[in-house]
């Protein structure tokens, strides 16, 4: 079990349980230049409270016991009835500077909050939420600017009855964090505007969504191209109208190349029909010609595309069967084409290769490990990671973290998104639909789909030495639109993500936009 049972001193809860904290001052806690048991491990299980460590509210709430991540215990935050508890401690002769506060942590979820606060440090208060994860630790970090040579390290929780955290190895040093990319896929918004697709900012005013986008905080855009699509949206020319709006907007600009007529994903990668019978080597040629074609084209408008995919989600390869993973010098070839490609138009742009799968430890280093021994060059890993089909949250950071370190390189969320509802606002069949499709702990609602991707930019955000890079939410403005379905062969197909997008079905603004101000 991984939460808590501490009946005895759930029977010692103060009669003021479910009060608002009010803050002591931060004289009246313990001092010290230095963090004082972050790993909770002084004083054992059972310890009132924590050494080097002081409580407000609902004391009885916080306690040590066993089963710590690192050590033989944790802080935990439980009680049988509604609780709010600070654990806190208070530093003062510090340096000021740049600090991080890093922690483990773990919840069950359920809470009206449960965060992490770095407060007093002479600036505005710092909070990271804390992830829901009921089976594994996650690592999150609190970054402040100290300028008043002190600051408060703060656990709280604001919890119903039974629910949970705990807390272990924290550390407070000096360095900053943060994410530099604050993205999302908009590839389906050529073709919604055209449909008669409208887009309002939070207030119901119609207006550019890019613009509403970028008022919320986004500063990344993301565009995928096909070769020769059956409905003409999504190919070169297409990618150059919507990139100059992009640009326009201040943003960057990501092209995900498919290499298909189609969708690419790890079920599927079809040749484009123009390149159907062709030799390995014409193939390596068509790869080369195609990649420098859409990204000279962008380059000679003034758009040029500040990173690149080459292939999406290739698990499998690309460009099956001459591509594929059971042949991985060819799959090499295919993969270096391409990359010689985009560097030849833009040596300083980005190149990326994507995978899905983001909680699959195994299959991430078989994939990479082969792709390293092959020769096949990259300058960053992106990985799609969806909580309802690839795993737990603390899956995902084990990946990312073990491809940052194994591989040397960057990395990055390729794809993610969370209903924030489940009902269908056309005739299709949404992709997520039921309660029993959800992650623990994320409800379909606007809270849920917030919470979701500020976790996420949390667990993006902790990738050791600064090499998370940040997040791309998967087709924030695909709206139901008639016309604008999934198939391009097919104009009376529908849309089963338009309960992801990011705009409502109202379509307004959703207040989940607020996960691109995210640090």
């Amino acid at each position: 079990m991984f939460h808590p049972r501490r009946t005895l001193r759930a029977l010692l809860l103060p009669l003021a349980a479910g009060l608002a904290l009010t803050a002591l001052p931060a004289t009246s806690a313990q001092a010290a230049s230095t963090l004082t048991n972050g790993g909770f491990e002084a004083g054992g299980a059972g310890a009132a409270t924590p050494s080097g460590w002081s409580e407000h509210g609902d004391t009885g709430a916080s306690f040590t016991e066993s089963g710590g991540h690192g050590g033989s215990y944790r802080l935990s935050h439980w009680a049988s009835s509604a609780y709010k508890v600070e654990t806190y401690q208070y530093l003062s002769g510090l340096a000021n500077g740049n600090y991080k506060l890093t922690a483990w942590v773990r919840s069950g979820g359920g809470q009206k909050s449960a965060f992490i606060a770095l407060k007093n440090c002479g600036g505005a208060e710092q909070r990271t939420d804390v992830p829901v994860s009921a089976s594994g630790w996650i690592r999150i970090v609190v970054p402040v600017r100290v300028t008043g040579n002190q600051c408060t390290i703060s656990v709280n929780s604001d919890a119903n009855a039974g629910n949970w955290i705990n807390v272990d190895d924290l550390t407070f040093t000096s360095g900053t964090s943060g994410t530099s990319i604050k993205g999302a896929d908009i590839s389906s918004l050529a073709k919604s505007e055209a449909k008669g697709g409208v887009y309002r900012d939070s207030s119901g005013t119609a207006g550019d969504p890019l613009a509403v986008l970028k008022s919320n905080g986004m500063n990344y855009a993301r565009l995928k191209v096909w070769v020769n699509p059956a409905d003409g949206y999504h190919d070169k020319a297409r990618v150059l109208a919507t990139a100059k709006r992009v640009k326009a907007q201040g943003m960057k600009l990501l092209v995900d190349f498919h290499y298909s007529d189609f969708w690419a994903d790890p079920g599927r990668q079809d040749k484009p029909v123009a390149w159907a019978g062709h030799s390995y080597g014409q193939l390596k040629t068509d790869v080369y010609h195609h990649t420098y074609d859409v990204l000279n084209a962008l380059k000679a408008q003034g758009t040029t595309a500040d990173m690149v995919q080459v292939g999406n989600e290739i698990n499998g390869g690309m460009l099956w069967n001459e591509g594929s993973t059971a042949n991985w010098t060819q799959l090499a070839g295919l993969l270096n084409s391409g990359y010689d490609a985009v560097k030849a138009v833009s040596p300083s742009t980005t190149v990326a290769l994507h995978l899905a799968e983001g909680g699959d430890l195994e299959g991430t280093r078989r994939w990479f490990d082969s792709a390293r021994s092959n020769g096949v060059r990259f300058d960053a890993i992106g990985l799609s990671f969806y909580g309802y089909w690839h795993g737990s949250l603390a899956d995902f950071q084990t990946t990312l973290d073990d491809a940052a370190a194994r591989y040397g390189k960057p990395v990055f969320v390729a794809e993610t998104a969370y209903p924030f509802r489940l009902d269908s606002e056309d005739a299709h069949e949404n992709i997520i639909d039921t309660g029993g499709e959800l992650v623990p702990g994320y409800p379909a609602s606007v809270a849920g789909q917030t919470r979701w991707m500020n976790d996420m930019a949390s667990i993006v955000e902790a990738v050791p030495n600064g090499r998370g890079l940040g997040i791309f939410y998967w087709e924030a403005t695909w709206t139901a639109v008639p016309g604008n379905g999934w198939d391009p062969t097919d104009a009376a197909s529908g849309n089963g993500w338009e309960n992801q997008a990011l705009f409502g079905y109202d379509d307004r603004a959703l207040s989940s936009m607020s996960w691109f101000r995210h640090r």
